[in-house]
């Protein structure tokens, strides 16, 4: 892989098949912009009815040159466009761009089928391919630009620190053309198209490596090779290299218009949330917000913390910030005393110093306020990051005193600094500094946000085993264990059950519950039945002989009457608790084994409450998961009641994850109830449902 992708981003020669004179076609475009941007390789146009095309000297044929180039763009449609890429495995060359659509995109089965075995071909002859349907790719560091998008030509481009991969041709020139109108260079810019061999993650992963990278920007339809994605976060994480992913499909008009565009397969959406969490890649909402804390990455800040410190010479900035920094999550601490009295002896009398701090109008009067508080604000403990907000200045304000103090308080607290001026020419002496600057509080502290949270979620992944691909489905369907043979598969892996026993007989059901002792749970065990309290099987708070009996037959009778076999009851002491939680796991094609945590009960399917984790995980990660649920406020407690028990739910948990890892014949497992109590210990799974992978035939 290595190799092949190394020869699409930066290869020494270019064949152009379909090369044409005008440069406003697709064959013509590439060969434009590889002379236009300085490509530094050999470029071989190929056009059997042209002996030069754009000045250059072309061939007939791929086979009549007398080597075979690294990289092949293959401007030709339909069947040309499939023999020339056999032709091209046939001669050895490394990676082929296919710009030729009506492929795997379309809903044609004959045109998804040519697909994967030209695919197929090319890769047993040792060829990678890019597309089909690919715009094709730009490393502006290199000037092997093989794309025909028209955006470089409607904005200069400039070499720069941040990379764009994307699925999508629109979505790889679009946020370069946002970075762009700020004044930020892009070196990569990729379209991989449907992703047929090449994907939009193992790219991704060539990408990271690049050192001159400071931000990654990825563009998803789909993750169908999530191993290829984490490998992408990991190069990136060992390198500190933040990845911001903009995954559409979040709903299910989306992911149908995502298999219409691409072909792609649509991944769970809570799914996708968890496994971009877990590798530290921060997922964006939507296009500008794929690009809104750009600045605040490339200015290699390392954020402390996130408390803020509000400064402005409006108080309605001041107020907005505020209410911004709250539902953000970012504290506005009180400055200490010390400097609060600093700041009195140099503001005003009515001017506020707690923070935010309000200069007020006086900065019209006395510009170099800015100049004396900034250092006295820096040195406060308090202060981790800062928004600075002019909202309105002119011919009274020093504006370029305002830029040039605060770009030297930026450069000696080395924390993060943001920027809210709506006028330009207030932005502009802010901006032609380097500081990242944005037209309303809101969009200032979201992007602050984004950035210290980010490098928290970094900070937190660690280092973690290779996410490993899932292994391919056996085709059969799952075989569903009865209830008896589930509890003890969770208690082997020490999941802490309900004491049970499974009763073939009613003599044997009768002296389990006195066994057992006080009133007990009566409930028909199949392995045909995964739920049973709609056939009437599920029977509480039986006591006495004769009732113990009545529900055995009852169990008996009903899986009778429905035509499901009779494994017979089980018999399990009645439990209380303070609440019923939900422990289920299963296996996802694409990310594998998931487990689910969260509120439980009879209603979790119709308002679910929970969150999803990718073992392996700790007990800890189990918490922060809890921490985001609804339930949050009732774990320690609200109206004097006792905090859950909840440290055996996190090992079960952990258990679970160890268990669906180290057991691959298990196909998912549902736990619910999940008993937690207030004291230790109180934690039981009362039911149980767990399938295993069927055999195939």
């Amino acid at each position: 892989m290595t190799a092949s992708l190394q020869a699409a981003l930066d290869p020494r020669s270019i064949a152009v098949i379909g090369a044409s004179e005008n440069p406003d076609k697709i064959g013509g475009r590439p060969l434009l912009y590889l002379t236009q941007f300085g490509f530094r390789g050999e470029v071989w146009p190929v056009n059997p009815r042209r002996d030069e095309v754009q000045g250059r000297r072309t061939v007939p044929r791929l086979s009549a040159l007398s080597q075979a180039p690294d990289l092949a763009i293959i401007a030709v449609p339909g069947e040309a466009a499939v023999a020339a890429l056999d032709e091209c495995a046939e001669i050895g060359v490394k990676v082929a761009i296919m710009m030729a659509s009506g492929f795997g995109e379309t809903a044609d089965p004959k045109a998804q089928a040519a697909e994967r075995a030209m695919v197929a071909r090319a890769r047993a002859r040792g060829l990678r391919m890019i597309g089909p349907n690919s715009q094709g790719l730009a490393n502006f560091g290199t000037g092997a630009v093989p794309s025909f998008s028209s955006m470089f030509l409607e904005v200069p481009p400039l070499d720069g620190p941040v990379g764009i991969v994307s699925q999508s041709g629109a979505m790889s020139v679009v946020p370069y053309g946002l970075l762009r109108g700020r004044g930020i260079g892009v070196r990569h810019t990729h379209a991989t198209g449907n992703d047929a061999d090449v994907t939009v993650c193992e790219l991704a992963a060539a990408v990271a490596a690049d050192p001159a990278l400071k931000l990654l920007l990825l563009y998803l339809e789909s993750i169908p090779d999530p191993h290829h994605l984490a490998e992408a976060a990991a190069v990136a994480r060992d390198r500190g290299l933040p990845i911001v992913a903009l995954k559409s499909g979040r709903t299910a008009a989306g992911q149908a218009a995502a298999q219409s565009h691409t072909g792609a397969l649509a991944n769970e959406d809570r799914l996708v949330d968890a496994f971009l969490e877990q590798h530290g890649i921060w997922r964006a909402r939507d296009t500008t917000d794929l690009v809104a804390a750009a600045e605040l990455y490339l200015k290699g800040w390392r954020p402390e913390g996130r408390r803020m410190v509000a400064i402005s010479n409006s108080g309605a900035t001041c107020v907005m910030a505020a209410d911004a920094a709250s539902q953000a999550g970012l504290d506005l601490a009180p400055l200490s005393d010390d400097t609060q009295g600093r700041l009195r002896a140099i503001l005003p009398s009515f001017a506020a110093t707690r923070n935010p701090v309000d200069i007020t109008a006086a900065l019209m009067t006395n510009s170099a306020l800015f100049s004396q508080i900034l250092p006295v604000i820096a040195e406060d403990p308090s202060a981790d990051a800062f928004l600075v907000g002019v909202p309105v200045a002119g011919r009274a304000y020093a504006v370029d005193d305002f830029g040039r103090d605060t770009a030297a308080f930026a450069a000696a607290t080395g924390k993060p600094v943001v920027i809210v001026a709506p006028q330009e020419l207030v932005a502009a002496p802010f901006r032609s500094r380097g500081l990242p600057v944005f037209s309303g509080e809101g969009e200032a502290v979201r992007a602050l946000h984004q950035f210290i949270a980010h490098h928290e979620r970094m900070a937190a992944v660690g280092d973690r085993p290779p996410h490993p691909a899932p292994p391919p489905p056996s085709g059969a369907p799952p075989r569903l264990l009865d209830e008896a043979e589930s509890l003890a598969v969770l208690a082997r892996a020490g999941v802490p059950v309900v004491r049970h026993r499974l009763c073939r007989t009613a003599g044997e059901a009768v002296a389990a519950a006195a066994e057992i002792g006080g009133p007990v749970a009566v409930k028909g065990c199949s392995a045909e039945v995964a739920h049973k309290s709609e056939l009437g099987l599920v029977h509480l708070g039986v006591s006495g002989a004769d009732a113990v009996r009545a529900a055995f037959e009852a169990c008996r009778a009903g899986l009778a009457k429905a035509g499901h076999q009779f494994s017979g009851v089980i018999v399990a002491a009645m439990a209380r608790g303070r609440r019923e939680l939900v422990l289920g796991a299963h296996r996802d094609p694409f990310f594998g084994p998931v487990v689910v945590v969260g509120d439980g009960g009879k209603y979790v399917e119709a308002t679910p409450d929970i969150a999803l984790l990718l073992p392996p995980f700790t007990e800890s990660e189990v918490r922060r998961a809890l921490r985001t649920l609804r339930i949050a406020l009732l774990i320690d407690g609200v109206r004097g009641e006792a905090p859950w028990a909840i440290e055996p739910y996190l090992a079960a948990a952990v258990a679970v994850g160890e268990l669906m890892t180290t057991q691959p014949g298990l196909a998912s497992l549902d736990v619910n109830p999940m008993l937690v109590g207030t004291e230790p210990g109180e934690c039981l799974a009362l039911d149980a449902v767990v399938f295993e992978e069927g055999s195939a035939p």
